[in-house]
């Protein structure tokens, strides 16, 4: 193991794409940490230190950017304009022909995709900048903490500096896309990934750390104990795939023969990835929001919905949100595959070139058992993501760890497969230099 590490270091090329990756990642993580102008540093680091965080959608974000939002940085919305938009324009796919069309023309099709998608990507950079700084204009960045500081988090209220602090965000989301092409050309490739995976992990440490120190050595163990376990099961069930048998028949093509092989079509148990999360968080965060804009005057009673949204759909730990939340992930999970595997589309190609499962017939009956086992596959990928998501809830249930708990939701899924993906990178890299890869 160590001596393919070595081998990685001692590849020029290589060496010089991870330097490359590394770099970036740096360059990233300190705009992370640079101020918005305006923002009224001391203020924002004294909530981050007095309060317990956020909740709902503002979390996610706030995750995806590795801090930076709740700090009102330059990159203050980190990558999830990006993520929103790569998933509009892939279910758009589903109701605009023309999108379909674009996706099936190959790579000039898809390049135009792409370039809608970074279009796409600024109208929603500028959508949530602007929703951010009005937020932490009202002093509710924060919720309802009763710290003064955050009540205070900017130091000019002109339209002139709202506008350029709006500027300055959008700005900054455009130059983490750039980030991420870079990494994609010229590093050692998925750029945008790489980029999240950054975010995710620079926060473990502190998460750790601030567990340690409010709930003790053998809480910390525990939590490490579980999030190894976790890893485990997660790096298992994303390997995890139903391999369904495919053969070629022998065809002529002049003098030449073609076909006559086997191979397969795999299925894994867990297609979705971590989109069925972001979609249900995103979706259970609205009713937080009406509620949020129907706040009572002071001295008036909050209507009697209000209450209820605010005890039940906000709060980690009411058993309604957790089911909730736990019925939409797999409701999602079923919707994304749907629209991301079309099991007819791929009858009609093995069809096209002389492809048969053994003992289905070509055509339609494919199409059929191809759907027949997707579903059934898909129900322990949506049951499996509904539980690894509700882990840091179950976590503030048990021990009150749900603001500083790593090992759960979108972040574990997110790091063990961008490291999973990443490791197998620089495996075929490698391997194309000294013909023995980074895994055995």
């Amino acid at each position: 193991m160590f001596s393919a590490i070595a081998r990685v270091f001692r590849t020029p090329d290589l060496r010089r794409k991870i330097g490359f990756t590394l770099a970036i990642i740096a360059l990233y993580r300190l705009g992370a940490h640079v101020p918005t102008p305006f923002v009224d540093f001391p203020n924002v680091q004294q909530c981050l230190r007095d309060s317990s965080g956020t909740e709902g959608l503002l979390a996610l974000v706030n995750l995806f950017s590795g801090g930076a939002l709740l700090q009102l940085s330059i990159f203050a919305l980190g990558v999830m304009p990006y993520i929103t938009a790569t998933i509009i324009v892939q279910l758009l796919r589903v109701v605009i022909p023309h999108f379909e069309a674009l996706y099936k023309e190959g790579q000039a099709g898809q390049a135009k995709l792409t370039q809608y998608t970074r279009y796409l990507t600024i109208a929603l950079a500028l959508l949530q900048s602007t929703t951010l700084v009005t937020v932490a204009r009202s002093g509710q960045l924060f919720g309802t903490t009763g710290i003064p500081e955050c009540e205070q988090l900017l130091t000019n209220d002109a339209w002139w500096a709202q506008l350029l602090m709006i500027i300055t965000m959008t700005a900054g989301t455009g130059l983490i896309m750039w980030f991420a092409e870079l990494v994609t050309e010229r590093g050692i490739g998925n750029g945008m990934s790489i980029l999240i995976f950054t975010s995710i992990a620079a926060a473990f440490p502190a998460s750790l750390w601030a567990i340690w120190q409010s709930r003790g050595f053998e809480t910390f163990l525990l939590v490490l104990a579980v999030g190894i376990v976790v890893v485990g099961l997660v790096v298992f069930v994303e390997q995890s795939q139903r391999r369904i048998p495919v053969q070629y028949a022998k065809r002529m093509v002049g003098r030449r023969t073609y076909g006559g092989t086997n191979t397969y079509i795999p299925i894994k148990v867990n297609m979705a990835g971590v989109v069925p999360v972001i979609f249900a968080s995103s979706l259970l965060y609205i009713p937080a929001l009406i509620a949020q804009f129907n706040q009572p005057q002071p001295g008036q009673e909050a209507a009697p919905w209000v209450v209820w949204i605010s005890n039940n759909l906000t709060n980690g730990d009411s058993a309604i949100y957790m089911i909730v939340y736990f019925l939409l992930i797999v409701g999602f999970t079923y919707f994304y595959v749907a629209i991301t595997f079309n099991p007819v589309e791929v009858a009609d190609n093995m069809k096209k070139y002389g492809g048969f499962i053994p003992g289905i017939r070509a055509g339609r009956p494919t199409a059929e058992y191809l759907d027949y086992v997707l579903t059934r596959i898909t129900l322990p990928g949506s049951l499996y993501l509904g539980l690894i998501a509700l882990l840091p809830l179950f976590a503030l249930a048990l021990v009150g760890a749900n603001q500083n708990f790593p090992f759960g939701g979108a972040s574990i899924l997110i790091i063990v497969g961008v490291g999973l993906e990443t490791v197998k990178q620089i495996d075929a890299q490698l391997q194309q230099r000294h013909y023995e890869g980074l895994l055995r």
